[in-house]
């Protein structure tokens, strides 16, 4: 009981998603002795779903997170099919035994008929009724705190990170390159020569022509059109990476630590996502993006505008492209900009 009720209290103790599934698998490998214990993230993708491992923890091991860097939504969901037929069917869980003989319970997270994220905890030997119910438990803990923190962190029409929670994500981003000792003589390094060292990097995403779309379409294709483009960057980037609404048709990215040969090929490939994508009465759309490396040496001001910076000379040059304000800079297209960065500007 002490055990359970000290994982309650850690759980319920953060304010961040991250480490709400770190908390909430560790609760459940230690309560349950399972073989591993995985968040899972389940993604739409037009008419498909995908499934992405967000964090595991293994026995005897300790909670991570889990990074891909292809970029790419996940497995099919047809490779769980027990899974998928609990997720048509809107059960609470389903249970199965992989070809590794363990057997997987799996817990969808449930807010009204939408589960996006899911619990799956391999064991070795058949779940107990005890068991059942005390994972349910702290499932119930889990998805109730998760509900909570999505409505103080999220956007309202798309689902994504709002503007107050990319402030607090950004600023920690920052302090834990400002904390890297051994990277700290190099940061400024980095920002001229980043083609091979891993780094954190900042997008800004922009919808060309938004206000044309809602002239000649009306605000409810509108709002589609930003819904669809919300799904879109949820399936195109990394686990780890964080995707937010800032308002209109604009959206930013956070990429942790990649380099700038993936971090172009991860951008790219969502600006050709959306390209293609047929939306809804409304036919094609493009996006403009600007983004620049993080550097512990800016403030979030400089390193927002900077991206802000790279939008802006791909809205004036063609729009519908990628570019990236180091090398705009290098390159002599843009010149630097001194920024008082004592005060915000919004």
């Amino acid at each position: 009981m002490d055990s359970l009720l000290r994982h309650m209290v850690d759980m319920t103790g953060h304010r961040d998603h991250t480490m709400l599934d770190i908390s909430v698998i560790s609760a459940v490998q230690e309560l349950s002795s399972a073989a591993h214990t995985r968040v899972l993230n389940i993604a739409t993708v037009g008419a498909q779903k995908f499934v992405r491992s967000r964090a595991c923890i293994h026995a005897g091991g300790v909670a991570c997170l889990e990074e891909s860097q292809d970029g790419g939504p996940g497995e099919p969901i047809a490779a769980y099919p027990e899974l998928e037929r609990c997720l048509r069917r809107h059960d609470a869980r389903a249970e199965s035994i992989g070809g590794d003989g363990l057997r997987h319970l799996w817990l969808p997270i449930w807010f009204g008929d939408k589960a996006d994220t899911c619990l799956e905890i391999a064991h070795a030997h058949p779940f107990t009724a005890e068991a059942l119910y005390m994972v349910s438990g702290i499932v119930s803990v889990y998805r109730n705190f998760q509900n909570l923190l999505d409505y103080s962190e999220r956007d309202s029409l798309t689902g994504l990170l709002n503007r107050k929670t990319f402030d607090d994500q950004l600023a920690r981003m920052l302090h834990a390159s400002d904390t890297d000792a051994e990277r700290a003589d190099a940061l400024q390094a980095e920002r001229r020569h980043a083609n091979g060292e891993e780094k954190q990097w900042l997008a800004v995403v922009d919808v060309d022509h938004f206000k044309s779309v809602n002239d000649r379409f009306g605000h409810l294709y509108g709002d589609e059109v930003l819904i669809l483009i919300a799904n879109l960057l949820q399936s195109s980037f990394r686990a780890q990476d964080r995707v937010f609404r800032f308002g209109g048709e604009e959206f930013v990215v956070l990429l942790r630590s990649t380099t700038l040969d993936n971090v172009r090929r991860i951008i790219d490939r969502f600006r050709v996502d959306v390209e293609t994508h047929v939306f809804p009465q409304v036919g094609q759309v493009t996006v403009s993006i600007g983004f620049t490396g993080v550097s512990a040496l800016d403030s979030p001001v400089v390193t927002l505008g900077h991206a802000d910076q790279a939008l802006y000379y791909a809205k004036a040059h063609g729009r519908n492209r990628a570019c990236h304000y180091e090398e705009l800079v290098t390159g002599g297209l843009l010149q630097t900009v001194a920024v008082n960065d004592t005060a915000e500007f919004f």
